[in-house]
């Protein structure tokens, strides 16, 4: 089969200055993810500024953050490649590193501006995943976060339209779109997130709900790919951490909704 010609990388030259659809993509999801979530804050009654202030420490934050993890577990490549470790243009960065980072941040942020955690975290969480569903065309266009070889009649059963198929062609062989499986799981859980804004749940519930929602498809879809970071030979990473988060939430709603709940805010 003639190789499909590939999606280009690049979105724009400017003289001397290249604009990857990967940083692009990846800061319009954050831009639209600010944008709902500067709704929920001034519903919320806190101040205008009060989640921009925040993402303004947060995103650098969470792709340093994102990029060291990711590094850590490459680093038998990028030791003997140190000059490939800031090239996050080309991909490479780990969303559980983003998670750590940015949760560190909200932490410090919260208690600097005298603000809940648990508040900020879930005016935040439909932002996060939606900007994570978005973010996953940045790998699409990268040809990268793809799962294992399947057969054309696959991906057509799927009735994906053609510029998907043809970008999963790489090398003279299909894979799976598991960048696309993940951005679906992601915009799912968005839309029950936004919808759980008007149930009775007390405050950070909806923030562990969203840790819960996302793990769970995390753990299945990284089963599929093929470009896991390795904790060993054959355990994957993303796994073993996706399990822990899904337990630590569990265990803080029941913490918090039985062992303690005169504590928690509704």
């Amino acid at each position: 089969m003639e190789q499909p010609e590939a999606l280009s990388r690049i979105a724009f030259e400017l003289g001397p200055i290249t604009v990857y659809w990967y940083g692009l993509i990846i800061i319009t999801g954050v831009i639209i993810g600010l944008w709902i979530a500067n709704k929920e804050a001034i519903r919320k009654n806190l101040r205008n500024e009060t989640i921009s202030d925040l993402v303004l420490w947060a995103l650098p934050i969470t792709i340093i953050t994102a990029r060291i993890y990711y590094v850590i577990f490459k680093w038998d490549y990028y030791s003997q490649n140190v000059g490939e470790i800031i090239k996050i243009w080309e991909g490479g960065i780990a969303l559980h590193g983003a998670l750590i980072g940015g949760v560190a941040t909200i932490i410090v942020y919260s208690k600097k501006k005298n603000l809940s955690f648990w508040l900020l975290a879930d005016i935040l969480a439909p932002s996060i995943i939606l900007a994570q569903a978005i973010g996953r065309w940045g790998n699409f266009m990268n040809q990268e976060v793809h799962g294992g070889p399947v057969s054309r009649e696959f991906l057509e059963g799927l009735k994906l339209p053609e510029f998907i198929i043809n970008q999963m062609y790489i090398d003279g062989r299909h894979y799976h779109p598991t960048f696309l499986y993940e951005s679906v799981w992601n915009v799912i859980g968005f839309i029950i997130l936004v919808f759980l804004r008007r149930a009775n749940l007390k405050t950070g519930e909806l923030f562990l709900t969203y840790l819960i929602w996302y793990s769970f498809g995390r753990f299945f879809i990284e089963g599929l790919r093929t470009d896991n970071l390795m904790l060993t030979d054959t355990i994957r990473m993303a796994q073993v951490i996706s399990v822990l988060i899904i337990l630590i939430a569990i265990g803080f709603i029941w913490f918090r909704r039985v062992a303690k709940p005169e504590k928690v805010r509704a």
